[in-house]
């Protein structure tokens, strides 16, 4: 499916979101260095673990919310407060402040703002492409991230360390514009049969209660639950990529020489070594992404999603065993293979097992693979400190090969279940 024969929605959206892409990736990689600089490393894991509890509520929240109130809606308001969220971080990293409470904090509303902004957009997405166009479409937007992830960390080992101010203000600006363009040029697209009757005389509490069932009732199917737990593992490495992997890059990669010629040579080290590795991860998903889901999607889901597992673990040895920068830079190219093998697949997947009128909570509850991902994976920064880097990464390394035997678990349930699964 062309982007011009995309809904007007999809096409602003990827357009808009691109602009605060590619600010937010010029300082967010850079965060966990910053934590643990400003707290240490204990106490860096510990905070950024507690932030991610809110955006995990958020993220529950935001399911229930994009079907009742409406993804346009909720991705507005989103996209607002993450922008005033950045502003304060900004205010922070001030000539007049010097806050690293502050900037935490801040850092912590937008995590939960994204959090809410994510369910609505993926719905928004399920709702207006039909199912055999979905996994190329899911795959541009991933590229379009992708593109930022290449340009915003090169950029941002330039600028970020004597203008990390000036990038956060924009970030605020950018997100705020955003919202401002989603309200005027896109349009509400939720079915009219996922809208949840608004009773006046309810109790406050009743739409807690009404949503606890609805996941209730999402849990309860086995298969979709093991999807789940084993994103939530497989994700502990793939989470590294903003976690231990910037911090191990920093500790250990002092003026390595990256190449030269003749008498020239460009020598590299900390921050702008991670912001080339990061880069390189972005290049090659936002180059390959599509190639790389047309060429999966010709294999069983079952195989693809193992071997993606398995990959990781492949990719975390490497990282493990190496200190030198191209070392790196050839795990991380395994690292971005093992990503992009169910980059687009997967959000397809849930798409076909989500009921229309509850597709939002679907895909919020399927986002906790990301969330509660996210939320332990912060534990590797302070486990470098009690049990060291080595089996740091024999931990990650056996939480991926676990999740590759989960998925294929998981598959097992569905055909028992006679779930439909694409050939």
């Amino acid at each position: 499916m062309r982007i011009r024969d995309w809904d007007t929605n999809l096409k602003v959206r990827l357009f808009a979101e691109a602009m605060l892409n590619i600010t937010f990736w010029m300082f967010y990689p850079f965060m966990t260095i910053y934590f643990a600089e400003a707290f240490g490393k204990n106490k860096a894991g510990f905070l950024l673990v507690f932030s991610q509890i809110f955006s995990v509520l958020a993220n529950l929240m935001g399911g229930y919310c994009a079907d009742r109130f409406g993804r346009k809606r909720m991705m507005v308001l989103s996209a607002i407060g993450q922008g005033l969220s950045f502003l304060s971080f900004a205010l922070a990293s001030s000539p007049w402040i010097q806050s690293p409470w502050l900037g935490f904090i801040s850092f912590a509303l937008a995590g939960v703002f994204g959090s809410f902004y994510w369910p609505a957009s993926q719905a928004m997405v399920a709702d207006l492409v039909e199912e055999k166009h979905r996994s190329s479409v899911f795959a541009i937007f991933y590229t379009s991230i992708n593109i930022a992830v290449v340009i915003g960390p090169i950029l941002g080992a330039i600028f970020y360390v004597h203008y990390r101010f000036q990038l956060l203000l924009s970030a605020g600006a950018i997100g705020i514009m955003l919202g401002f363009i989603l309200a005027k040029l896109t349009r509400e697209t939720v079915p009219m049969q996922g809208r949840y009757s608004q009773s006046s005389d309810g109790k406050w509490y009743d739409f807690l209660t009404n949503q606890l069932k609805d996941y209730g009732l999402i849990v309860k199917d086995r298969a979709f639950l093991l999807f789940i737990i084993a994103g939530i593992l497989a994700g502990q490495t793939f989470m590294q990529l903003d976690l231990l992997i910037p911090v191990y890059i920093k500790d250990f990669v002092k003026n390595q020489q990256l190449f030269s010629i003749g008498d020239w040579s460009v020598a590299i080290k900390g921050e702008q070594a991670f912001g080339l590795v990061l880069a390189e991860n972005g290049f090659f998903v936002a180059l390959l992404t599509v190639f790389v889901t047309k060429w999966m999607s010709k294999y069983n889901e079952r195989n693809v999603f193992v071997l993606s597992s398995v990959v990781y673990a492949i990719s975390i040895i490497i990282f493990s065993q190496t200190q030198w920068i191209w070392g790196l830079i050839i795990a991380m190219a395994v690292f971005t293979f093992a990503e992009l093998m169910g980059a687009g697949l997967q959000q397809s997947f849930v798409s076909k097992l989500a009921p229309d009128h509850i597709r939002g909570q679907y895909f919020a509850a399927a986002s906790l693979r990301f969330t509660l991902a996210k939320t332990i994976a912060p534990l590797s920064i302070p486990l470098t400190v009690w049990i060291g880097y080595d089996w740091t990464f024999i931990i990650l390394c056996l939480l991926a090969l676990v999740s590759a035997g989960l998925y294929w678990l998981m598959f097992s349930v569905f055909e028992k279940q006679k779930t439909r699964l694409p050939v």
